[in-house]
């Protein structure tokens, strides 16, 4: 007998409508649909046409008239700011954000109206984007600290009629003043916006602009509540501009309708937990995991959602995790692979878990960049809980491939996201498009329509989606990931599909080798690029991050992963160069910059990206390349 992911898998293959129909009975509709699927217009495939509803009743009101609102909604922890903690019931949460709402409304901002957060991780942000949704209208969150010219190419793009910020950020002994940025990005945009909320914080205050700028607490204070506002389903939730871009940012839309019915049915079939659990996501409200799974996600499914401001490592040690799952009995973690690394590198024993109450402790979910399989084990046996690695992106809001724990457990197989999730239908294709024999690696893309949920089409911009991820594959969205899919259909990403890299006319997978790589026993994290080479086109080239207190010769460990890569895969790697550094160059949401790394060792003309989370590294990552032969490096 088929177990229950494989029921609702096959049943979401056959009667996709049928399926999702049945799942949406969990949301609460002002109108209920004409149709759940309209196929009309391909590429242009919607969900749930005809429906009318609110994002943000779903997700705070209705909880409250269900008489959950003494349940706790939002736990704010802060080690940034001394250990601050408080907790919004879901009776407290509804009340600031319906004031808040109110504020905006008594300055103009209604229904269709955009409004871009620029907001640090405090309850605030929530907030914030809950009472754009309640009014109807679509938020565009930034990541707190983006440079005053990213964030001015996206207020010329969404043509916000409010903004919304707060006075600093901060990191480990700093504090980012966001109201220059704020000021500097207005004056380059050719928009501006009508008006300005600036919530102050104490360890800095912000000079508003008259005629512009509004005190939030004054704002609120005045403001009668708002109620919510009904919206079609397809009319867009929330646009959210892909980290990197250069020139004219790539605005992600997600819709009201589809994205709740799939996101509160994650939060239970993917996830397995539901109401009054506390979820934890650690990422960044400013990324697609905070939208998803810091917001939307928990408070639809009536969780506790936790939102830590604070780092893995440094706030004030690597046992910051094991604290906060501790204290406030997080049943799910869900964060990067980076964060651990980032752990298992510091407290290499993981002492600092011990004197935790972590029994109440039940999962841990993985996603943001491949799992190595040494980072899984680590955390597989010092948390004692099963670990998760899933994989989907920011285009698809919620997981494409993921070991679904509330429908049936699968094993785990390292290097894995298991198996597609209910409603993907997931294909390995080769250059011609066709779909390649299990085992073998290829373009790893899934058939339209997406499910509910994912990106109807990129803001004012429907040309620009079809050729960025439609075009190649007609009929499919090019994930631009590669990978394979085993003969149990248990999917495996390697590498994005510019990783691929060409030695000596065979196509080979950076990803496999940073397997390799990470499971040196004195290896914290690792990566490899291809590297421009006369000879045989590419040449793989590998940086190592070593565990803290390893002091053996630099030279010895080269030549020991090196003969691991030429041992594991073969000499056709053609891996003979590693490099030894003390950390990589990495986004703030924990990506690896490999693009970046690879045009400085071409001598390639490179940008830095504006989601770099330090610029200081890369001088460092200069002279490694140039101590490995690269001159290239001293170009820029």
């Amino acid at each position: 007998m088929a177990d229950r992911y494989q029921q609702a898998y096959t049943r979401s293959m056959d009667d996709p409508e049928g399926f999702w129909g049945d799942i949406a009975k969990a949301i609460h509709w002002d109108k209920p649909w004409d149709k759940v699927l309209d196929r009309s217009n391909p590429p242009f495939y919607r969900w749930f046409v005809g429906a009318e509803c609110n994002t943000c009743y779903n997700a705070v009101d209705l909880h409250v008239d269900e008489g959950l609102g003494d349940q706790a909604a939002l736990i704010y922890d802060s080690p940034m700011t001394g250990g601050t903690q408080k907790t919004y019931t879901y009776s407290e949460l509804k009340d600031a954000v319906a004031h808040f709402a109110g504020a905006m409304k008594a300055e103009g901002v209604g229904k269709g109206d955009r409004v871009i957060i620029y907001m640090p991780m405090i309850p605030e942000a929530v907030i914030a984007m809950l009472a754009t949704a309640r009014l109807g209208a679509v938020h565009s969150v930034v990541f707190g600290g983006f440079a005053a010219a990213e964030l001015a190419t996206r207020i010329d793009d969404a043509k916000p009629k409010a903004m919304v910020t707060a006075s600093c950020g901060l990191e480990p002994g700093r504090t980012i003043e966001y109201k220059p940025l704020l000021d500097g990005a207005i004056d380059l945009a050719t928009h501006k916006p009508d008006v300005c909320f600036i919530y102050q914080r104490p360890e800095a205050t912000a000079e508003l602009t008259p005629g512009r700028d509004l005190d939030w607490a004054d704002a609120v204070a005045k403001a009668e509540p708002a109620d919510c506002v009904s919206v079609a389903a397809t009319d867009p939730l929330y646009i959210l501009y892909t980290s990197g871009t250069t020139g004219i940012p790539k605005g992600i839309v997600r819709d009201n309708g589809g994205h709740m019915v799939a996101l509160k049915w994650t939060m239970q079939a993917i996830y397995d937990v539901g109401p009054g659990d506390v979820y934890w996501a650690a990422s960044d409200v400013g990324w697609v995991v905070g939208h998803s799974y810091i917001v939307y996600a928990p408070l639809l499914a009536g969780c506790t959602t936790l939102m830590f401001e604070g780092k893995p490592v440094g706030t004030p040690d690597a046992g910051a995790f094991w604290r906060v799952i501790a204290e406030h009995k997080v049943k799910v973690l869900f964060t990067a692979p980076t964060a651990f690394r980032a752990i298992k590198r510091e407290d290499p024993d993981a002492k600092l878990m011990k004197g935790y109450d972590l029994s109440h402790f039940k999962a841990l979910f993985l996603a943001g960049e491949r799992t190595d399989p040494d980072t899984l084990e680590w955390a597989e046996t010092h948390l004692g809980t099963p670990v998760i690695d899933h994989w989907w992106q920011t285009e698809t809001g919620w997981a494409i491939a993921s070991n679904c724990m509330g429908l049936h457990a699968y094993p785990i197989k390292a290097g894995s996201p298991t198996k597609p999730a209910p409603g993907w239908d997931v294909q390995v294709l080769d250059d011609n498009q066709q779909p390649v024999k299990p085992g073998d690696i290829g373009a790893i893309c899934c058939k339209l329509p997406l499910p509910p949920g994912t990106l109807p089409t990129l803001w004012n911009a429907d040309a620009r989606y079809k050729e960025a991820y439609l075009d190649d594959y007609p009929g499919f969205y090019k994930t631009g990931d590669a990978g394979y899919m085993d003969d149990e259909d248990y999917v495996y990403v390697m590498t994005r599909t510019d990783d691929i890299i060409n030695v000596a006319g065979h196509r080979l997978s950076t990803g496999q080798m940073e397997e390799v790589l990470s499971a040196h026993a004195d290896v914290a994290e690792c990566a490899v690029i291809g590297v421009a080479d006369d000879l045989k086109g590419q040449l793989p080239l590998g940086f190592v991050v070593l565990k803290a207190g390893v002091d053996r010769d630099h030279g010895d460990i080269v030549k020991e992963v090196v003969k691991m890569v030429r041992d594991t895969i073969g000499p056709v790697a053609a891996f003979k160069t590693a490099t030894v550094v003390t950390r990589l160059p990495k986004t703030r949401s924990g990506k690896i910059l490999r693009g970046t790394m690879q045009k400085i060792a071409d001598n390639q003309e490179h940008k830095v990206p504006a989601t770099i989370d330090d610029e200081t590294i890369l001088p460092e990552i200069e002279a490694a390349l140039e101590s490995v032969g690269y001159a290239g490096a001293r170009g820029g």
